[in-house]
């Protein structure tokens, strides 16, 4: 498979929203019109004929997609059925096809919840889903028995025959490795899995999985880990260098610091009283409110919305292939696909590398 071509930081990708260009009244955002390094779609059963940015390589996978993952974190739990369809099927409408989840969201609830969607939309074949697996309460770890179980059990609760890319949801460091890889590769020969990463695992656990791969075993194509603005120790330096050593291709979960970075909340009377406002409230001191600002910006100066600009500052990072981002109503949708159709210039790279640091 052809390696991903990835530009530097500033580059150009797609062209962004010019000053004459319209913006949805709704979300300061500039519509999608059709441009150079746009592609159009023929359309599925949510939307009909879509302008979408062009897609990318997912790492080495082969599969293409948005560049812009919905994450199903929500779906049964903040979210009912009802309402996380609503999202998915303005997701789907305007382009997106990277679905991630995992068998621990809400029991699994989250997955499935996004297969009776695929199936009550007839969108499988357009969907990309990846799933993690390794916390679910009846399928705990990365024994080979039970890593087995908890795919079998995530495909039915997904009712898919296969799963695009499937994730070890953590390390289990009592469980050898190669013992995990040898249980996947089957999966994989069965058509089960069709491609594996790696989530929160250290750099030399991924240095062990890659000399492993060099012995015949699968390789871990992509990395989900925490990664945005307001989070960003954690992730820069040894894990991206081995990241960029080793092709992996990158999707920062909670891209949007639990909603921080959408802008919403300024103060503490704006956060709510619960276990996710607690984790928004450690944002707000000095440092986030001068990341705010320099987003607000930015965001100004593209004529597009705060979370579309922590985006797209992810999507410009060299190892970044998909950034993971939820969405509590579908008209929040169009921030986040947003951030593939914009170009943001070296100067604000700088200022947001700045603030954040």
């Amino acid at each position: 498979m052809a390696r991903r071509h990835r530009e530097p930081a500033g580059a150009a990708r797609v062209a962004g929203p010019r000053a004459d260009e319209p913006v949805d009244g709704r979300t300061g955002v500039a519509t999608i019109e059709p441009q150079p390094g746009l592609v159009a779609e023929e359309g599925n059963p949510v939307s009909g004929p879509i302008t979408v940015p062009a897609q990318r390589c997912l790492g080495e996978t082969g599969l293409a997609v948005h560049p812009i993952a919905l994450g199903g974190s929500t779906f049964g739990w903040t979210l009912g059925a009802d309402d996380a369809h609503a999202v998915l099927d303005r997701f789907a409408g305007i382009g997106g096809n990277l679905l991630d989840t995992a068998d621990s969201y809400a029991a699994g609830r989250s997955e499935t919840i996004v297969g009776s969607w695929m199936a009550s939309r007839g969108t499988r074949d357009r969907m990309r889903v990846m799933t993690k697996i390794g916390r679910h309460p009846d399928h705990r770890g990365l024994a080979p028995v039970e890593l087995r179980a908890a795919v079998d059990a995530s495909l039915a609760r997904l009712g898919t025959d296969r799963i695009d890319v499937l994730f070890f949801h953590g390390d289990d460091p009592g469980v050898p490795l190669e013992e995990s890889l040898g249980a996947v590769d089957a999966l994989i020969r069965a058509g089960k899995v069709l491609a594996i990463g790696a989530s929160d695992f250290s750099p030399e656990r991924l240095i062990e999985a890659r000399v492993l791969a060099a012995n015949g075993l699968p390789r871990f194509e992509l990395l989900t880990t925490r990664y945005n603005l307001m989070e960003r120790r954690s992730f820069e330096g040894a894990t991206e260098l081995v990241a960029l050593a080793q092709g992996l291709g990158v999707l920062p979960y909670f891209a949007l610091a639990n909603g921080f970075l959408a802008g919403g909340i300024r103060r503490r009377s704006d956060v709510r009283r619960d276990a996710r406002g607690e984790r928004v409230a450690k944002h707000l001191g000095r440092r986030g409110q001068r990341v705010l600002a320099v987003l607000d910006e930015v965001a100004a100066s593209h004529r597009a919305a705060p979370a579309t600009i922590a985006l797209a500052w992810l999507l410009a990072k060299p190892t970044v292939v998909a950034p993971v981002a939820s969405a509590t109503r579908p008209d929040h949708v169009e921030a986040l696909l947003a951030a593939a159709a914009v170009e943001l210039h070296r100067s604000d790279l700088v200022e947001l590398d700045r603030a954040s640091a």
